[in-house]
């Protein structure tokens, strides 16, 4: 999958958008203003950041070599992905709906409510 594949599957989701407030070259998808992807346009292949329960991020690091600890983010909760062709298209697309999932649940309850699941 490439890069703006994904940003475009990102953006299929409900209530997303995208915005630039990293500047050009970083595009961020959110929902309700809080971030479930962010894109390095400028890398070679492009990076992707997306949030991941702690115990499946570091299953997907063991998995796959193009799946690392989240660059600027909490490494915890967060994996960068390079999209080099490496991971199956239908597991960068699991792991964006994950990381939508995660973020949709830690919304306050009055954004929670208005059927983002």
């Amino acid at each position: 999958m490439d890069y703006k594949e994904a940003i475009r599957y990102c953006l299929k989701k409900k209530a997303s958008f995208e915005s630039y407030p990293f500047g050009t070259g970083v595009p961020v998808i959110k929902v309700v203003n809080k971030i479930f992807a962010l894109f390095s346009e400028d890398m070679d292949p492009v990076r992707m950041n997306l949030k991941c329960d702690p115990e499946d991020a570091q299953a997907l690091r063991k998995e796959y070599e193009a799946v690392t600890p989240g660059y600027h983010m909490n490494k915890q909760h967060w994996n960068s992905v390079y999209l080099d062709g490496s991971v199956p298209d239908a597991v960068i697309r699991e792991m964006i709906d994950h990381s939508y999932v995660l973020v949709v649940k830690s919304l306050k309850k009055t954004d929670r409510d208005k059927n983002y699941l």
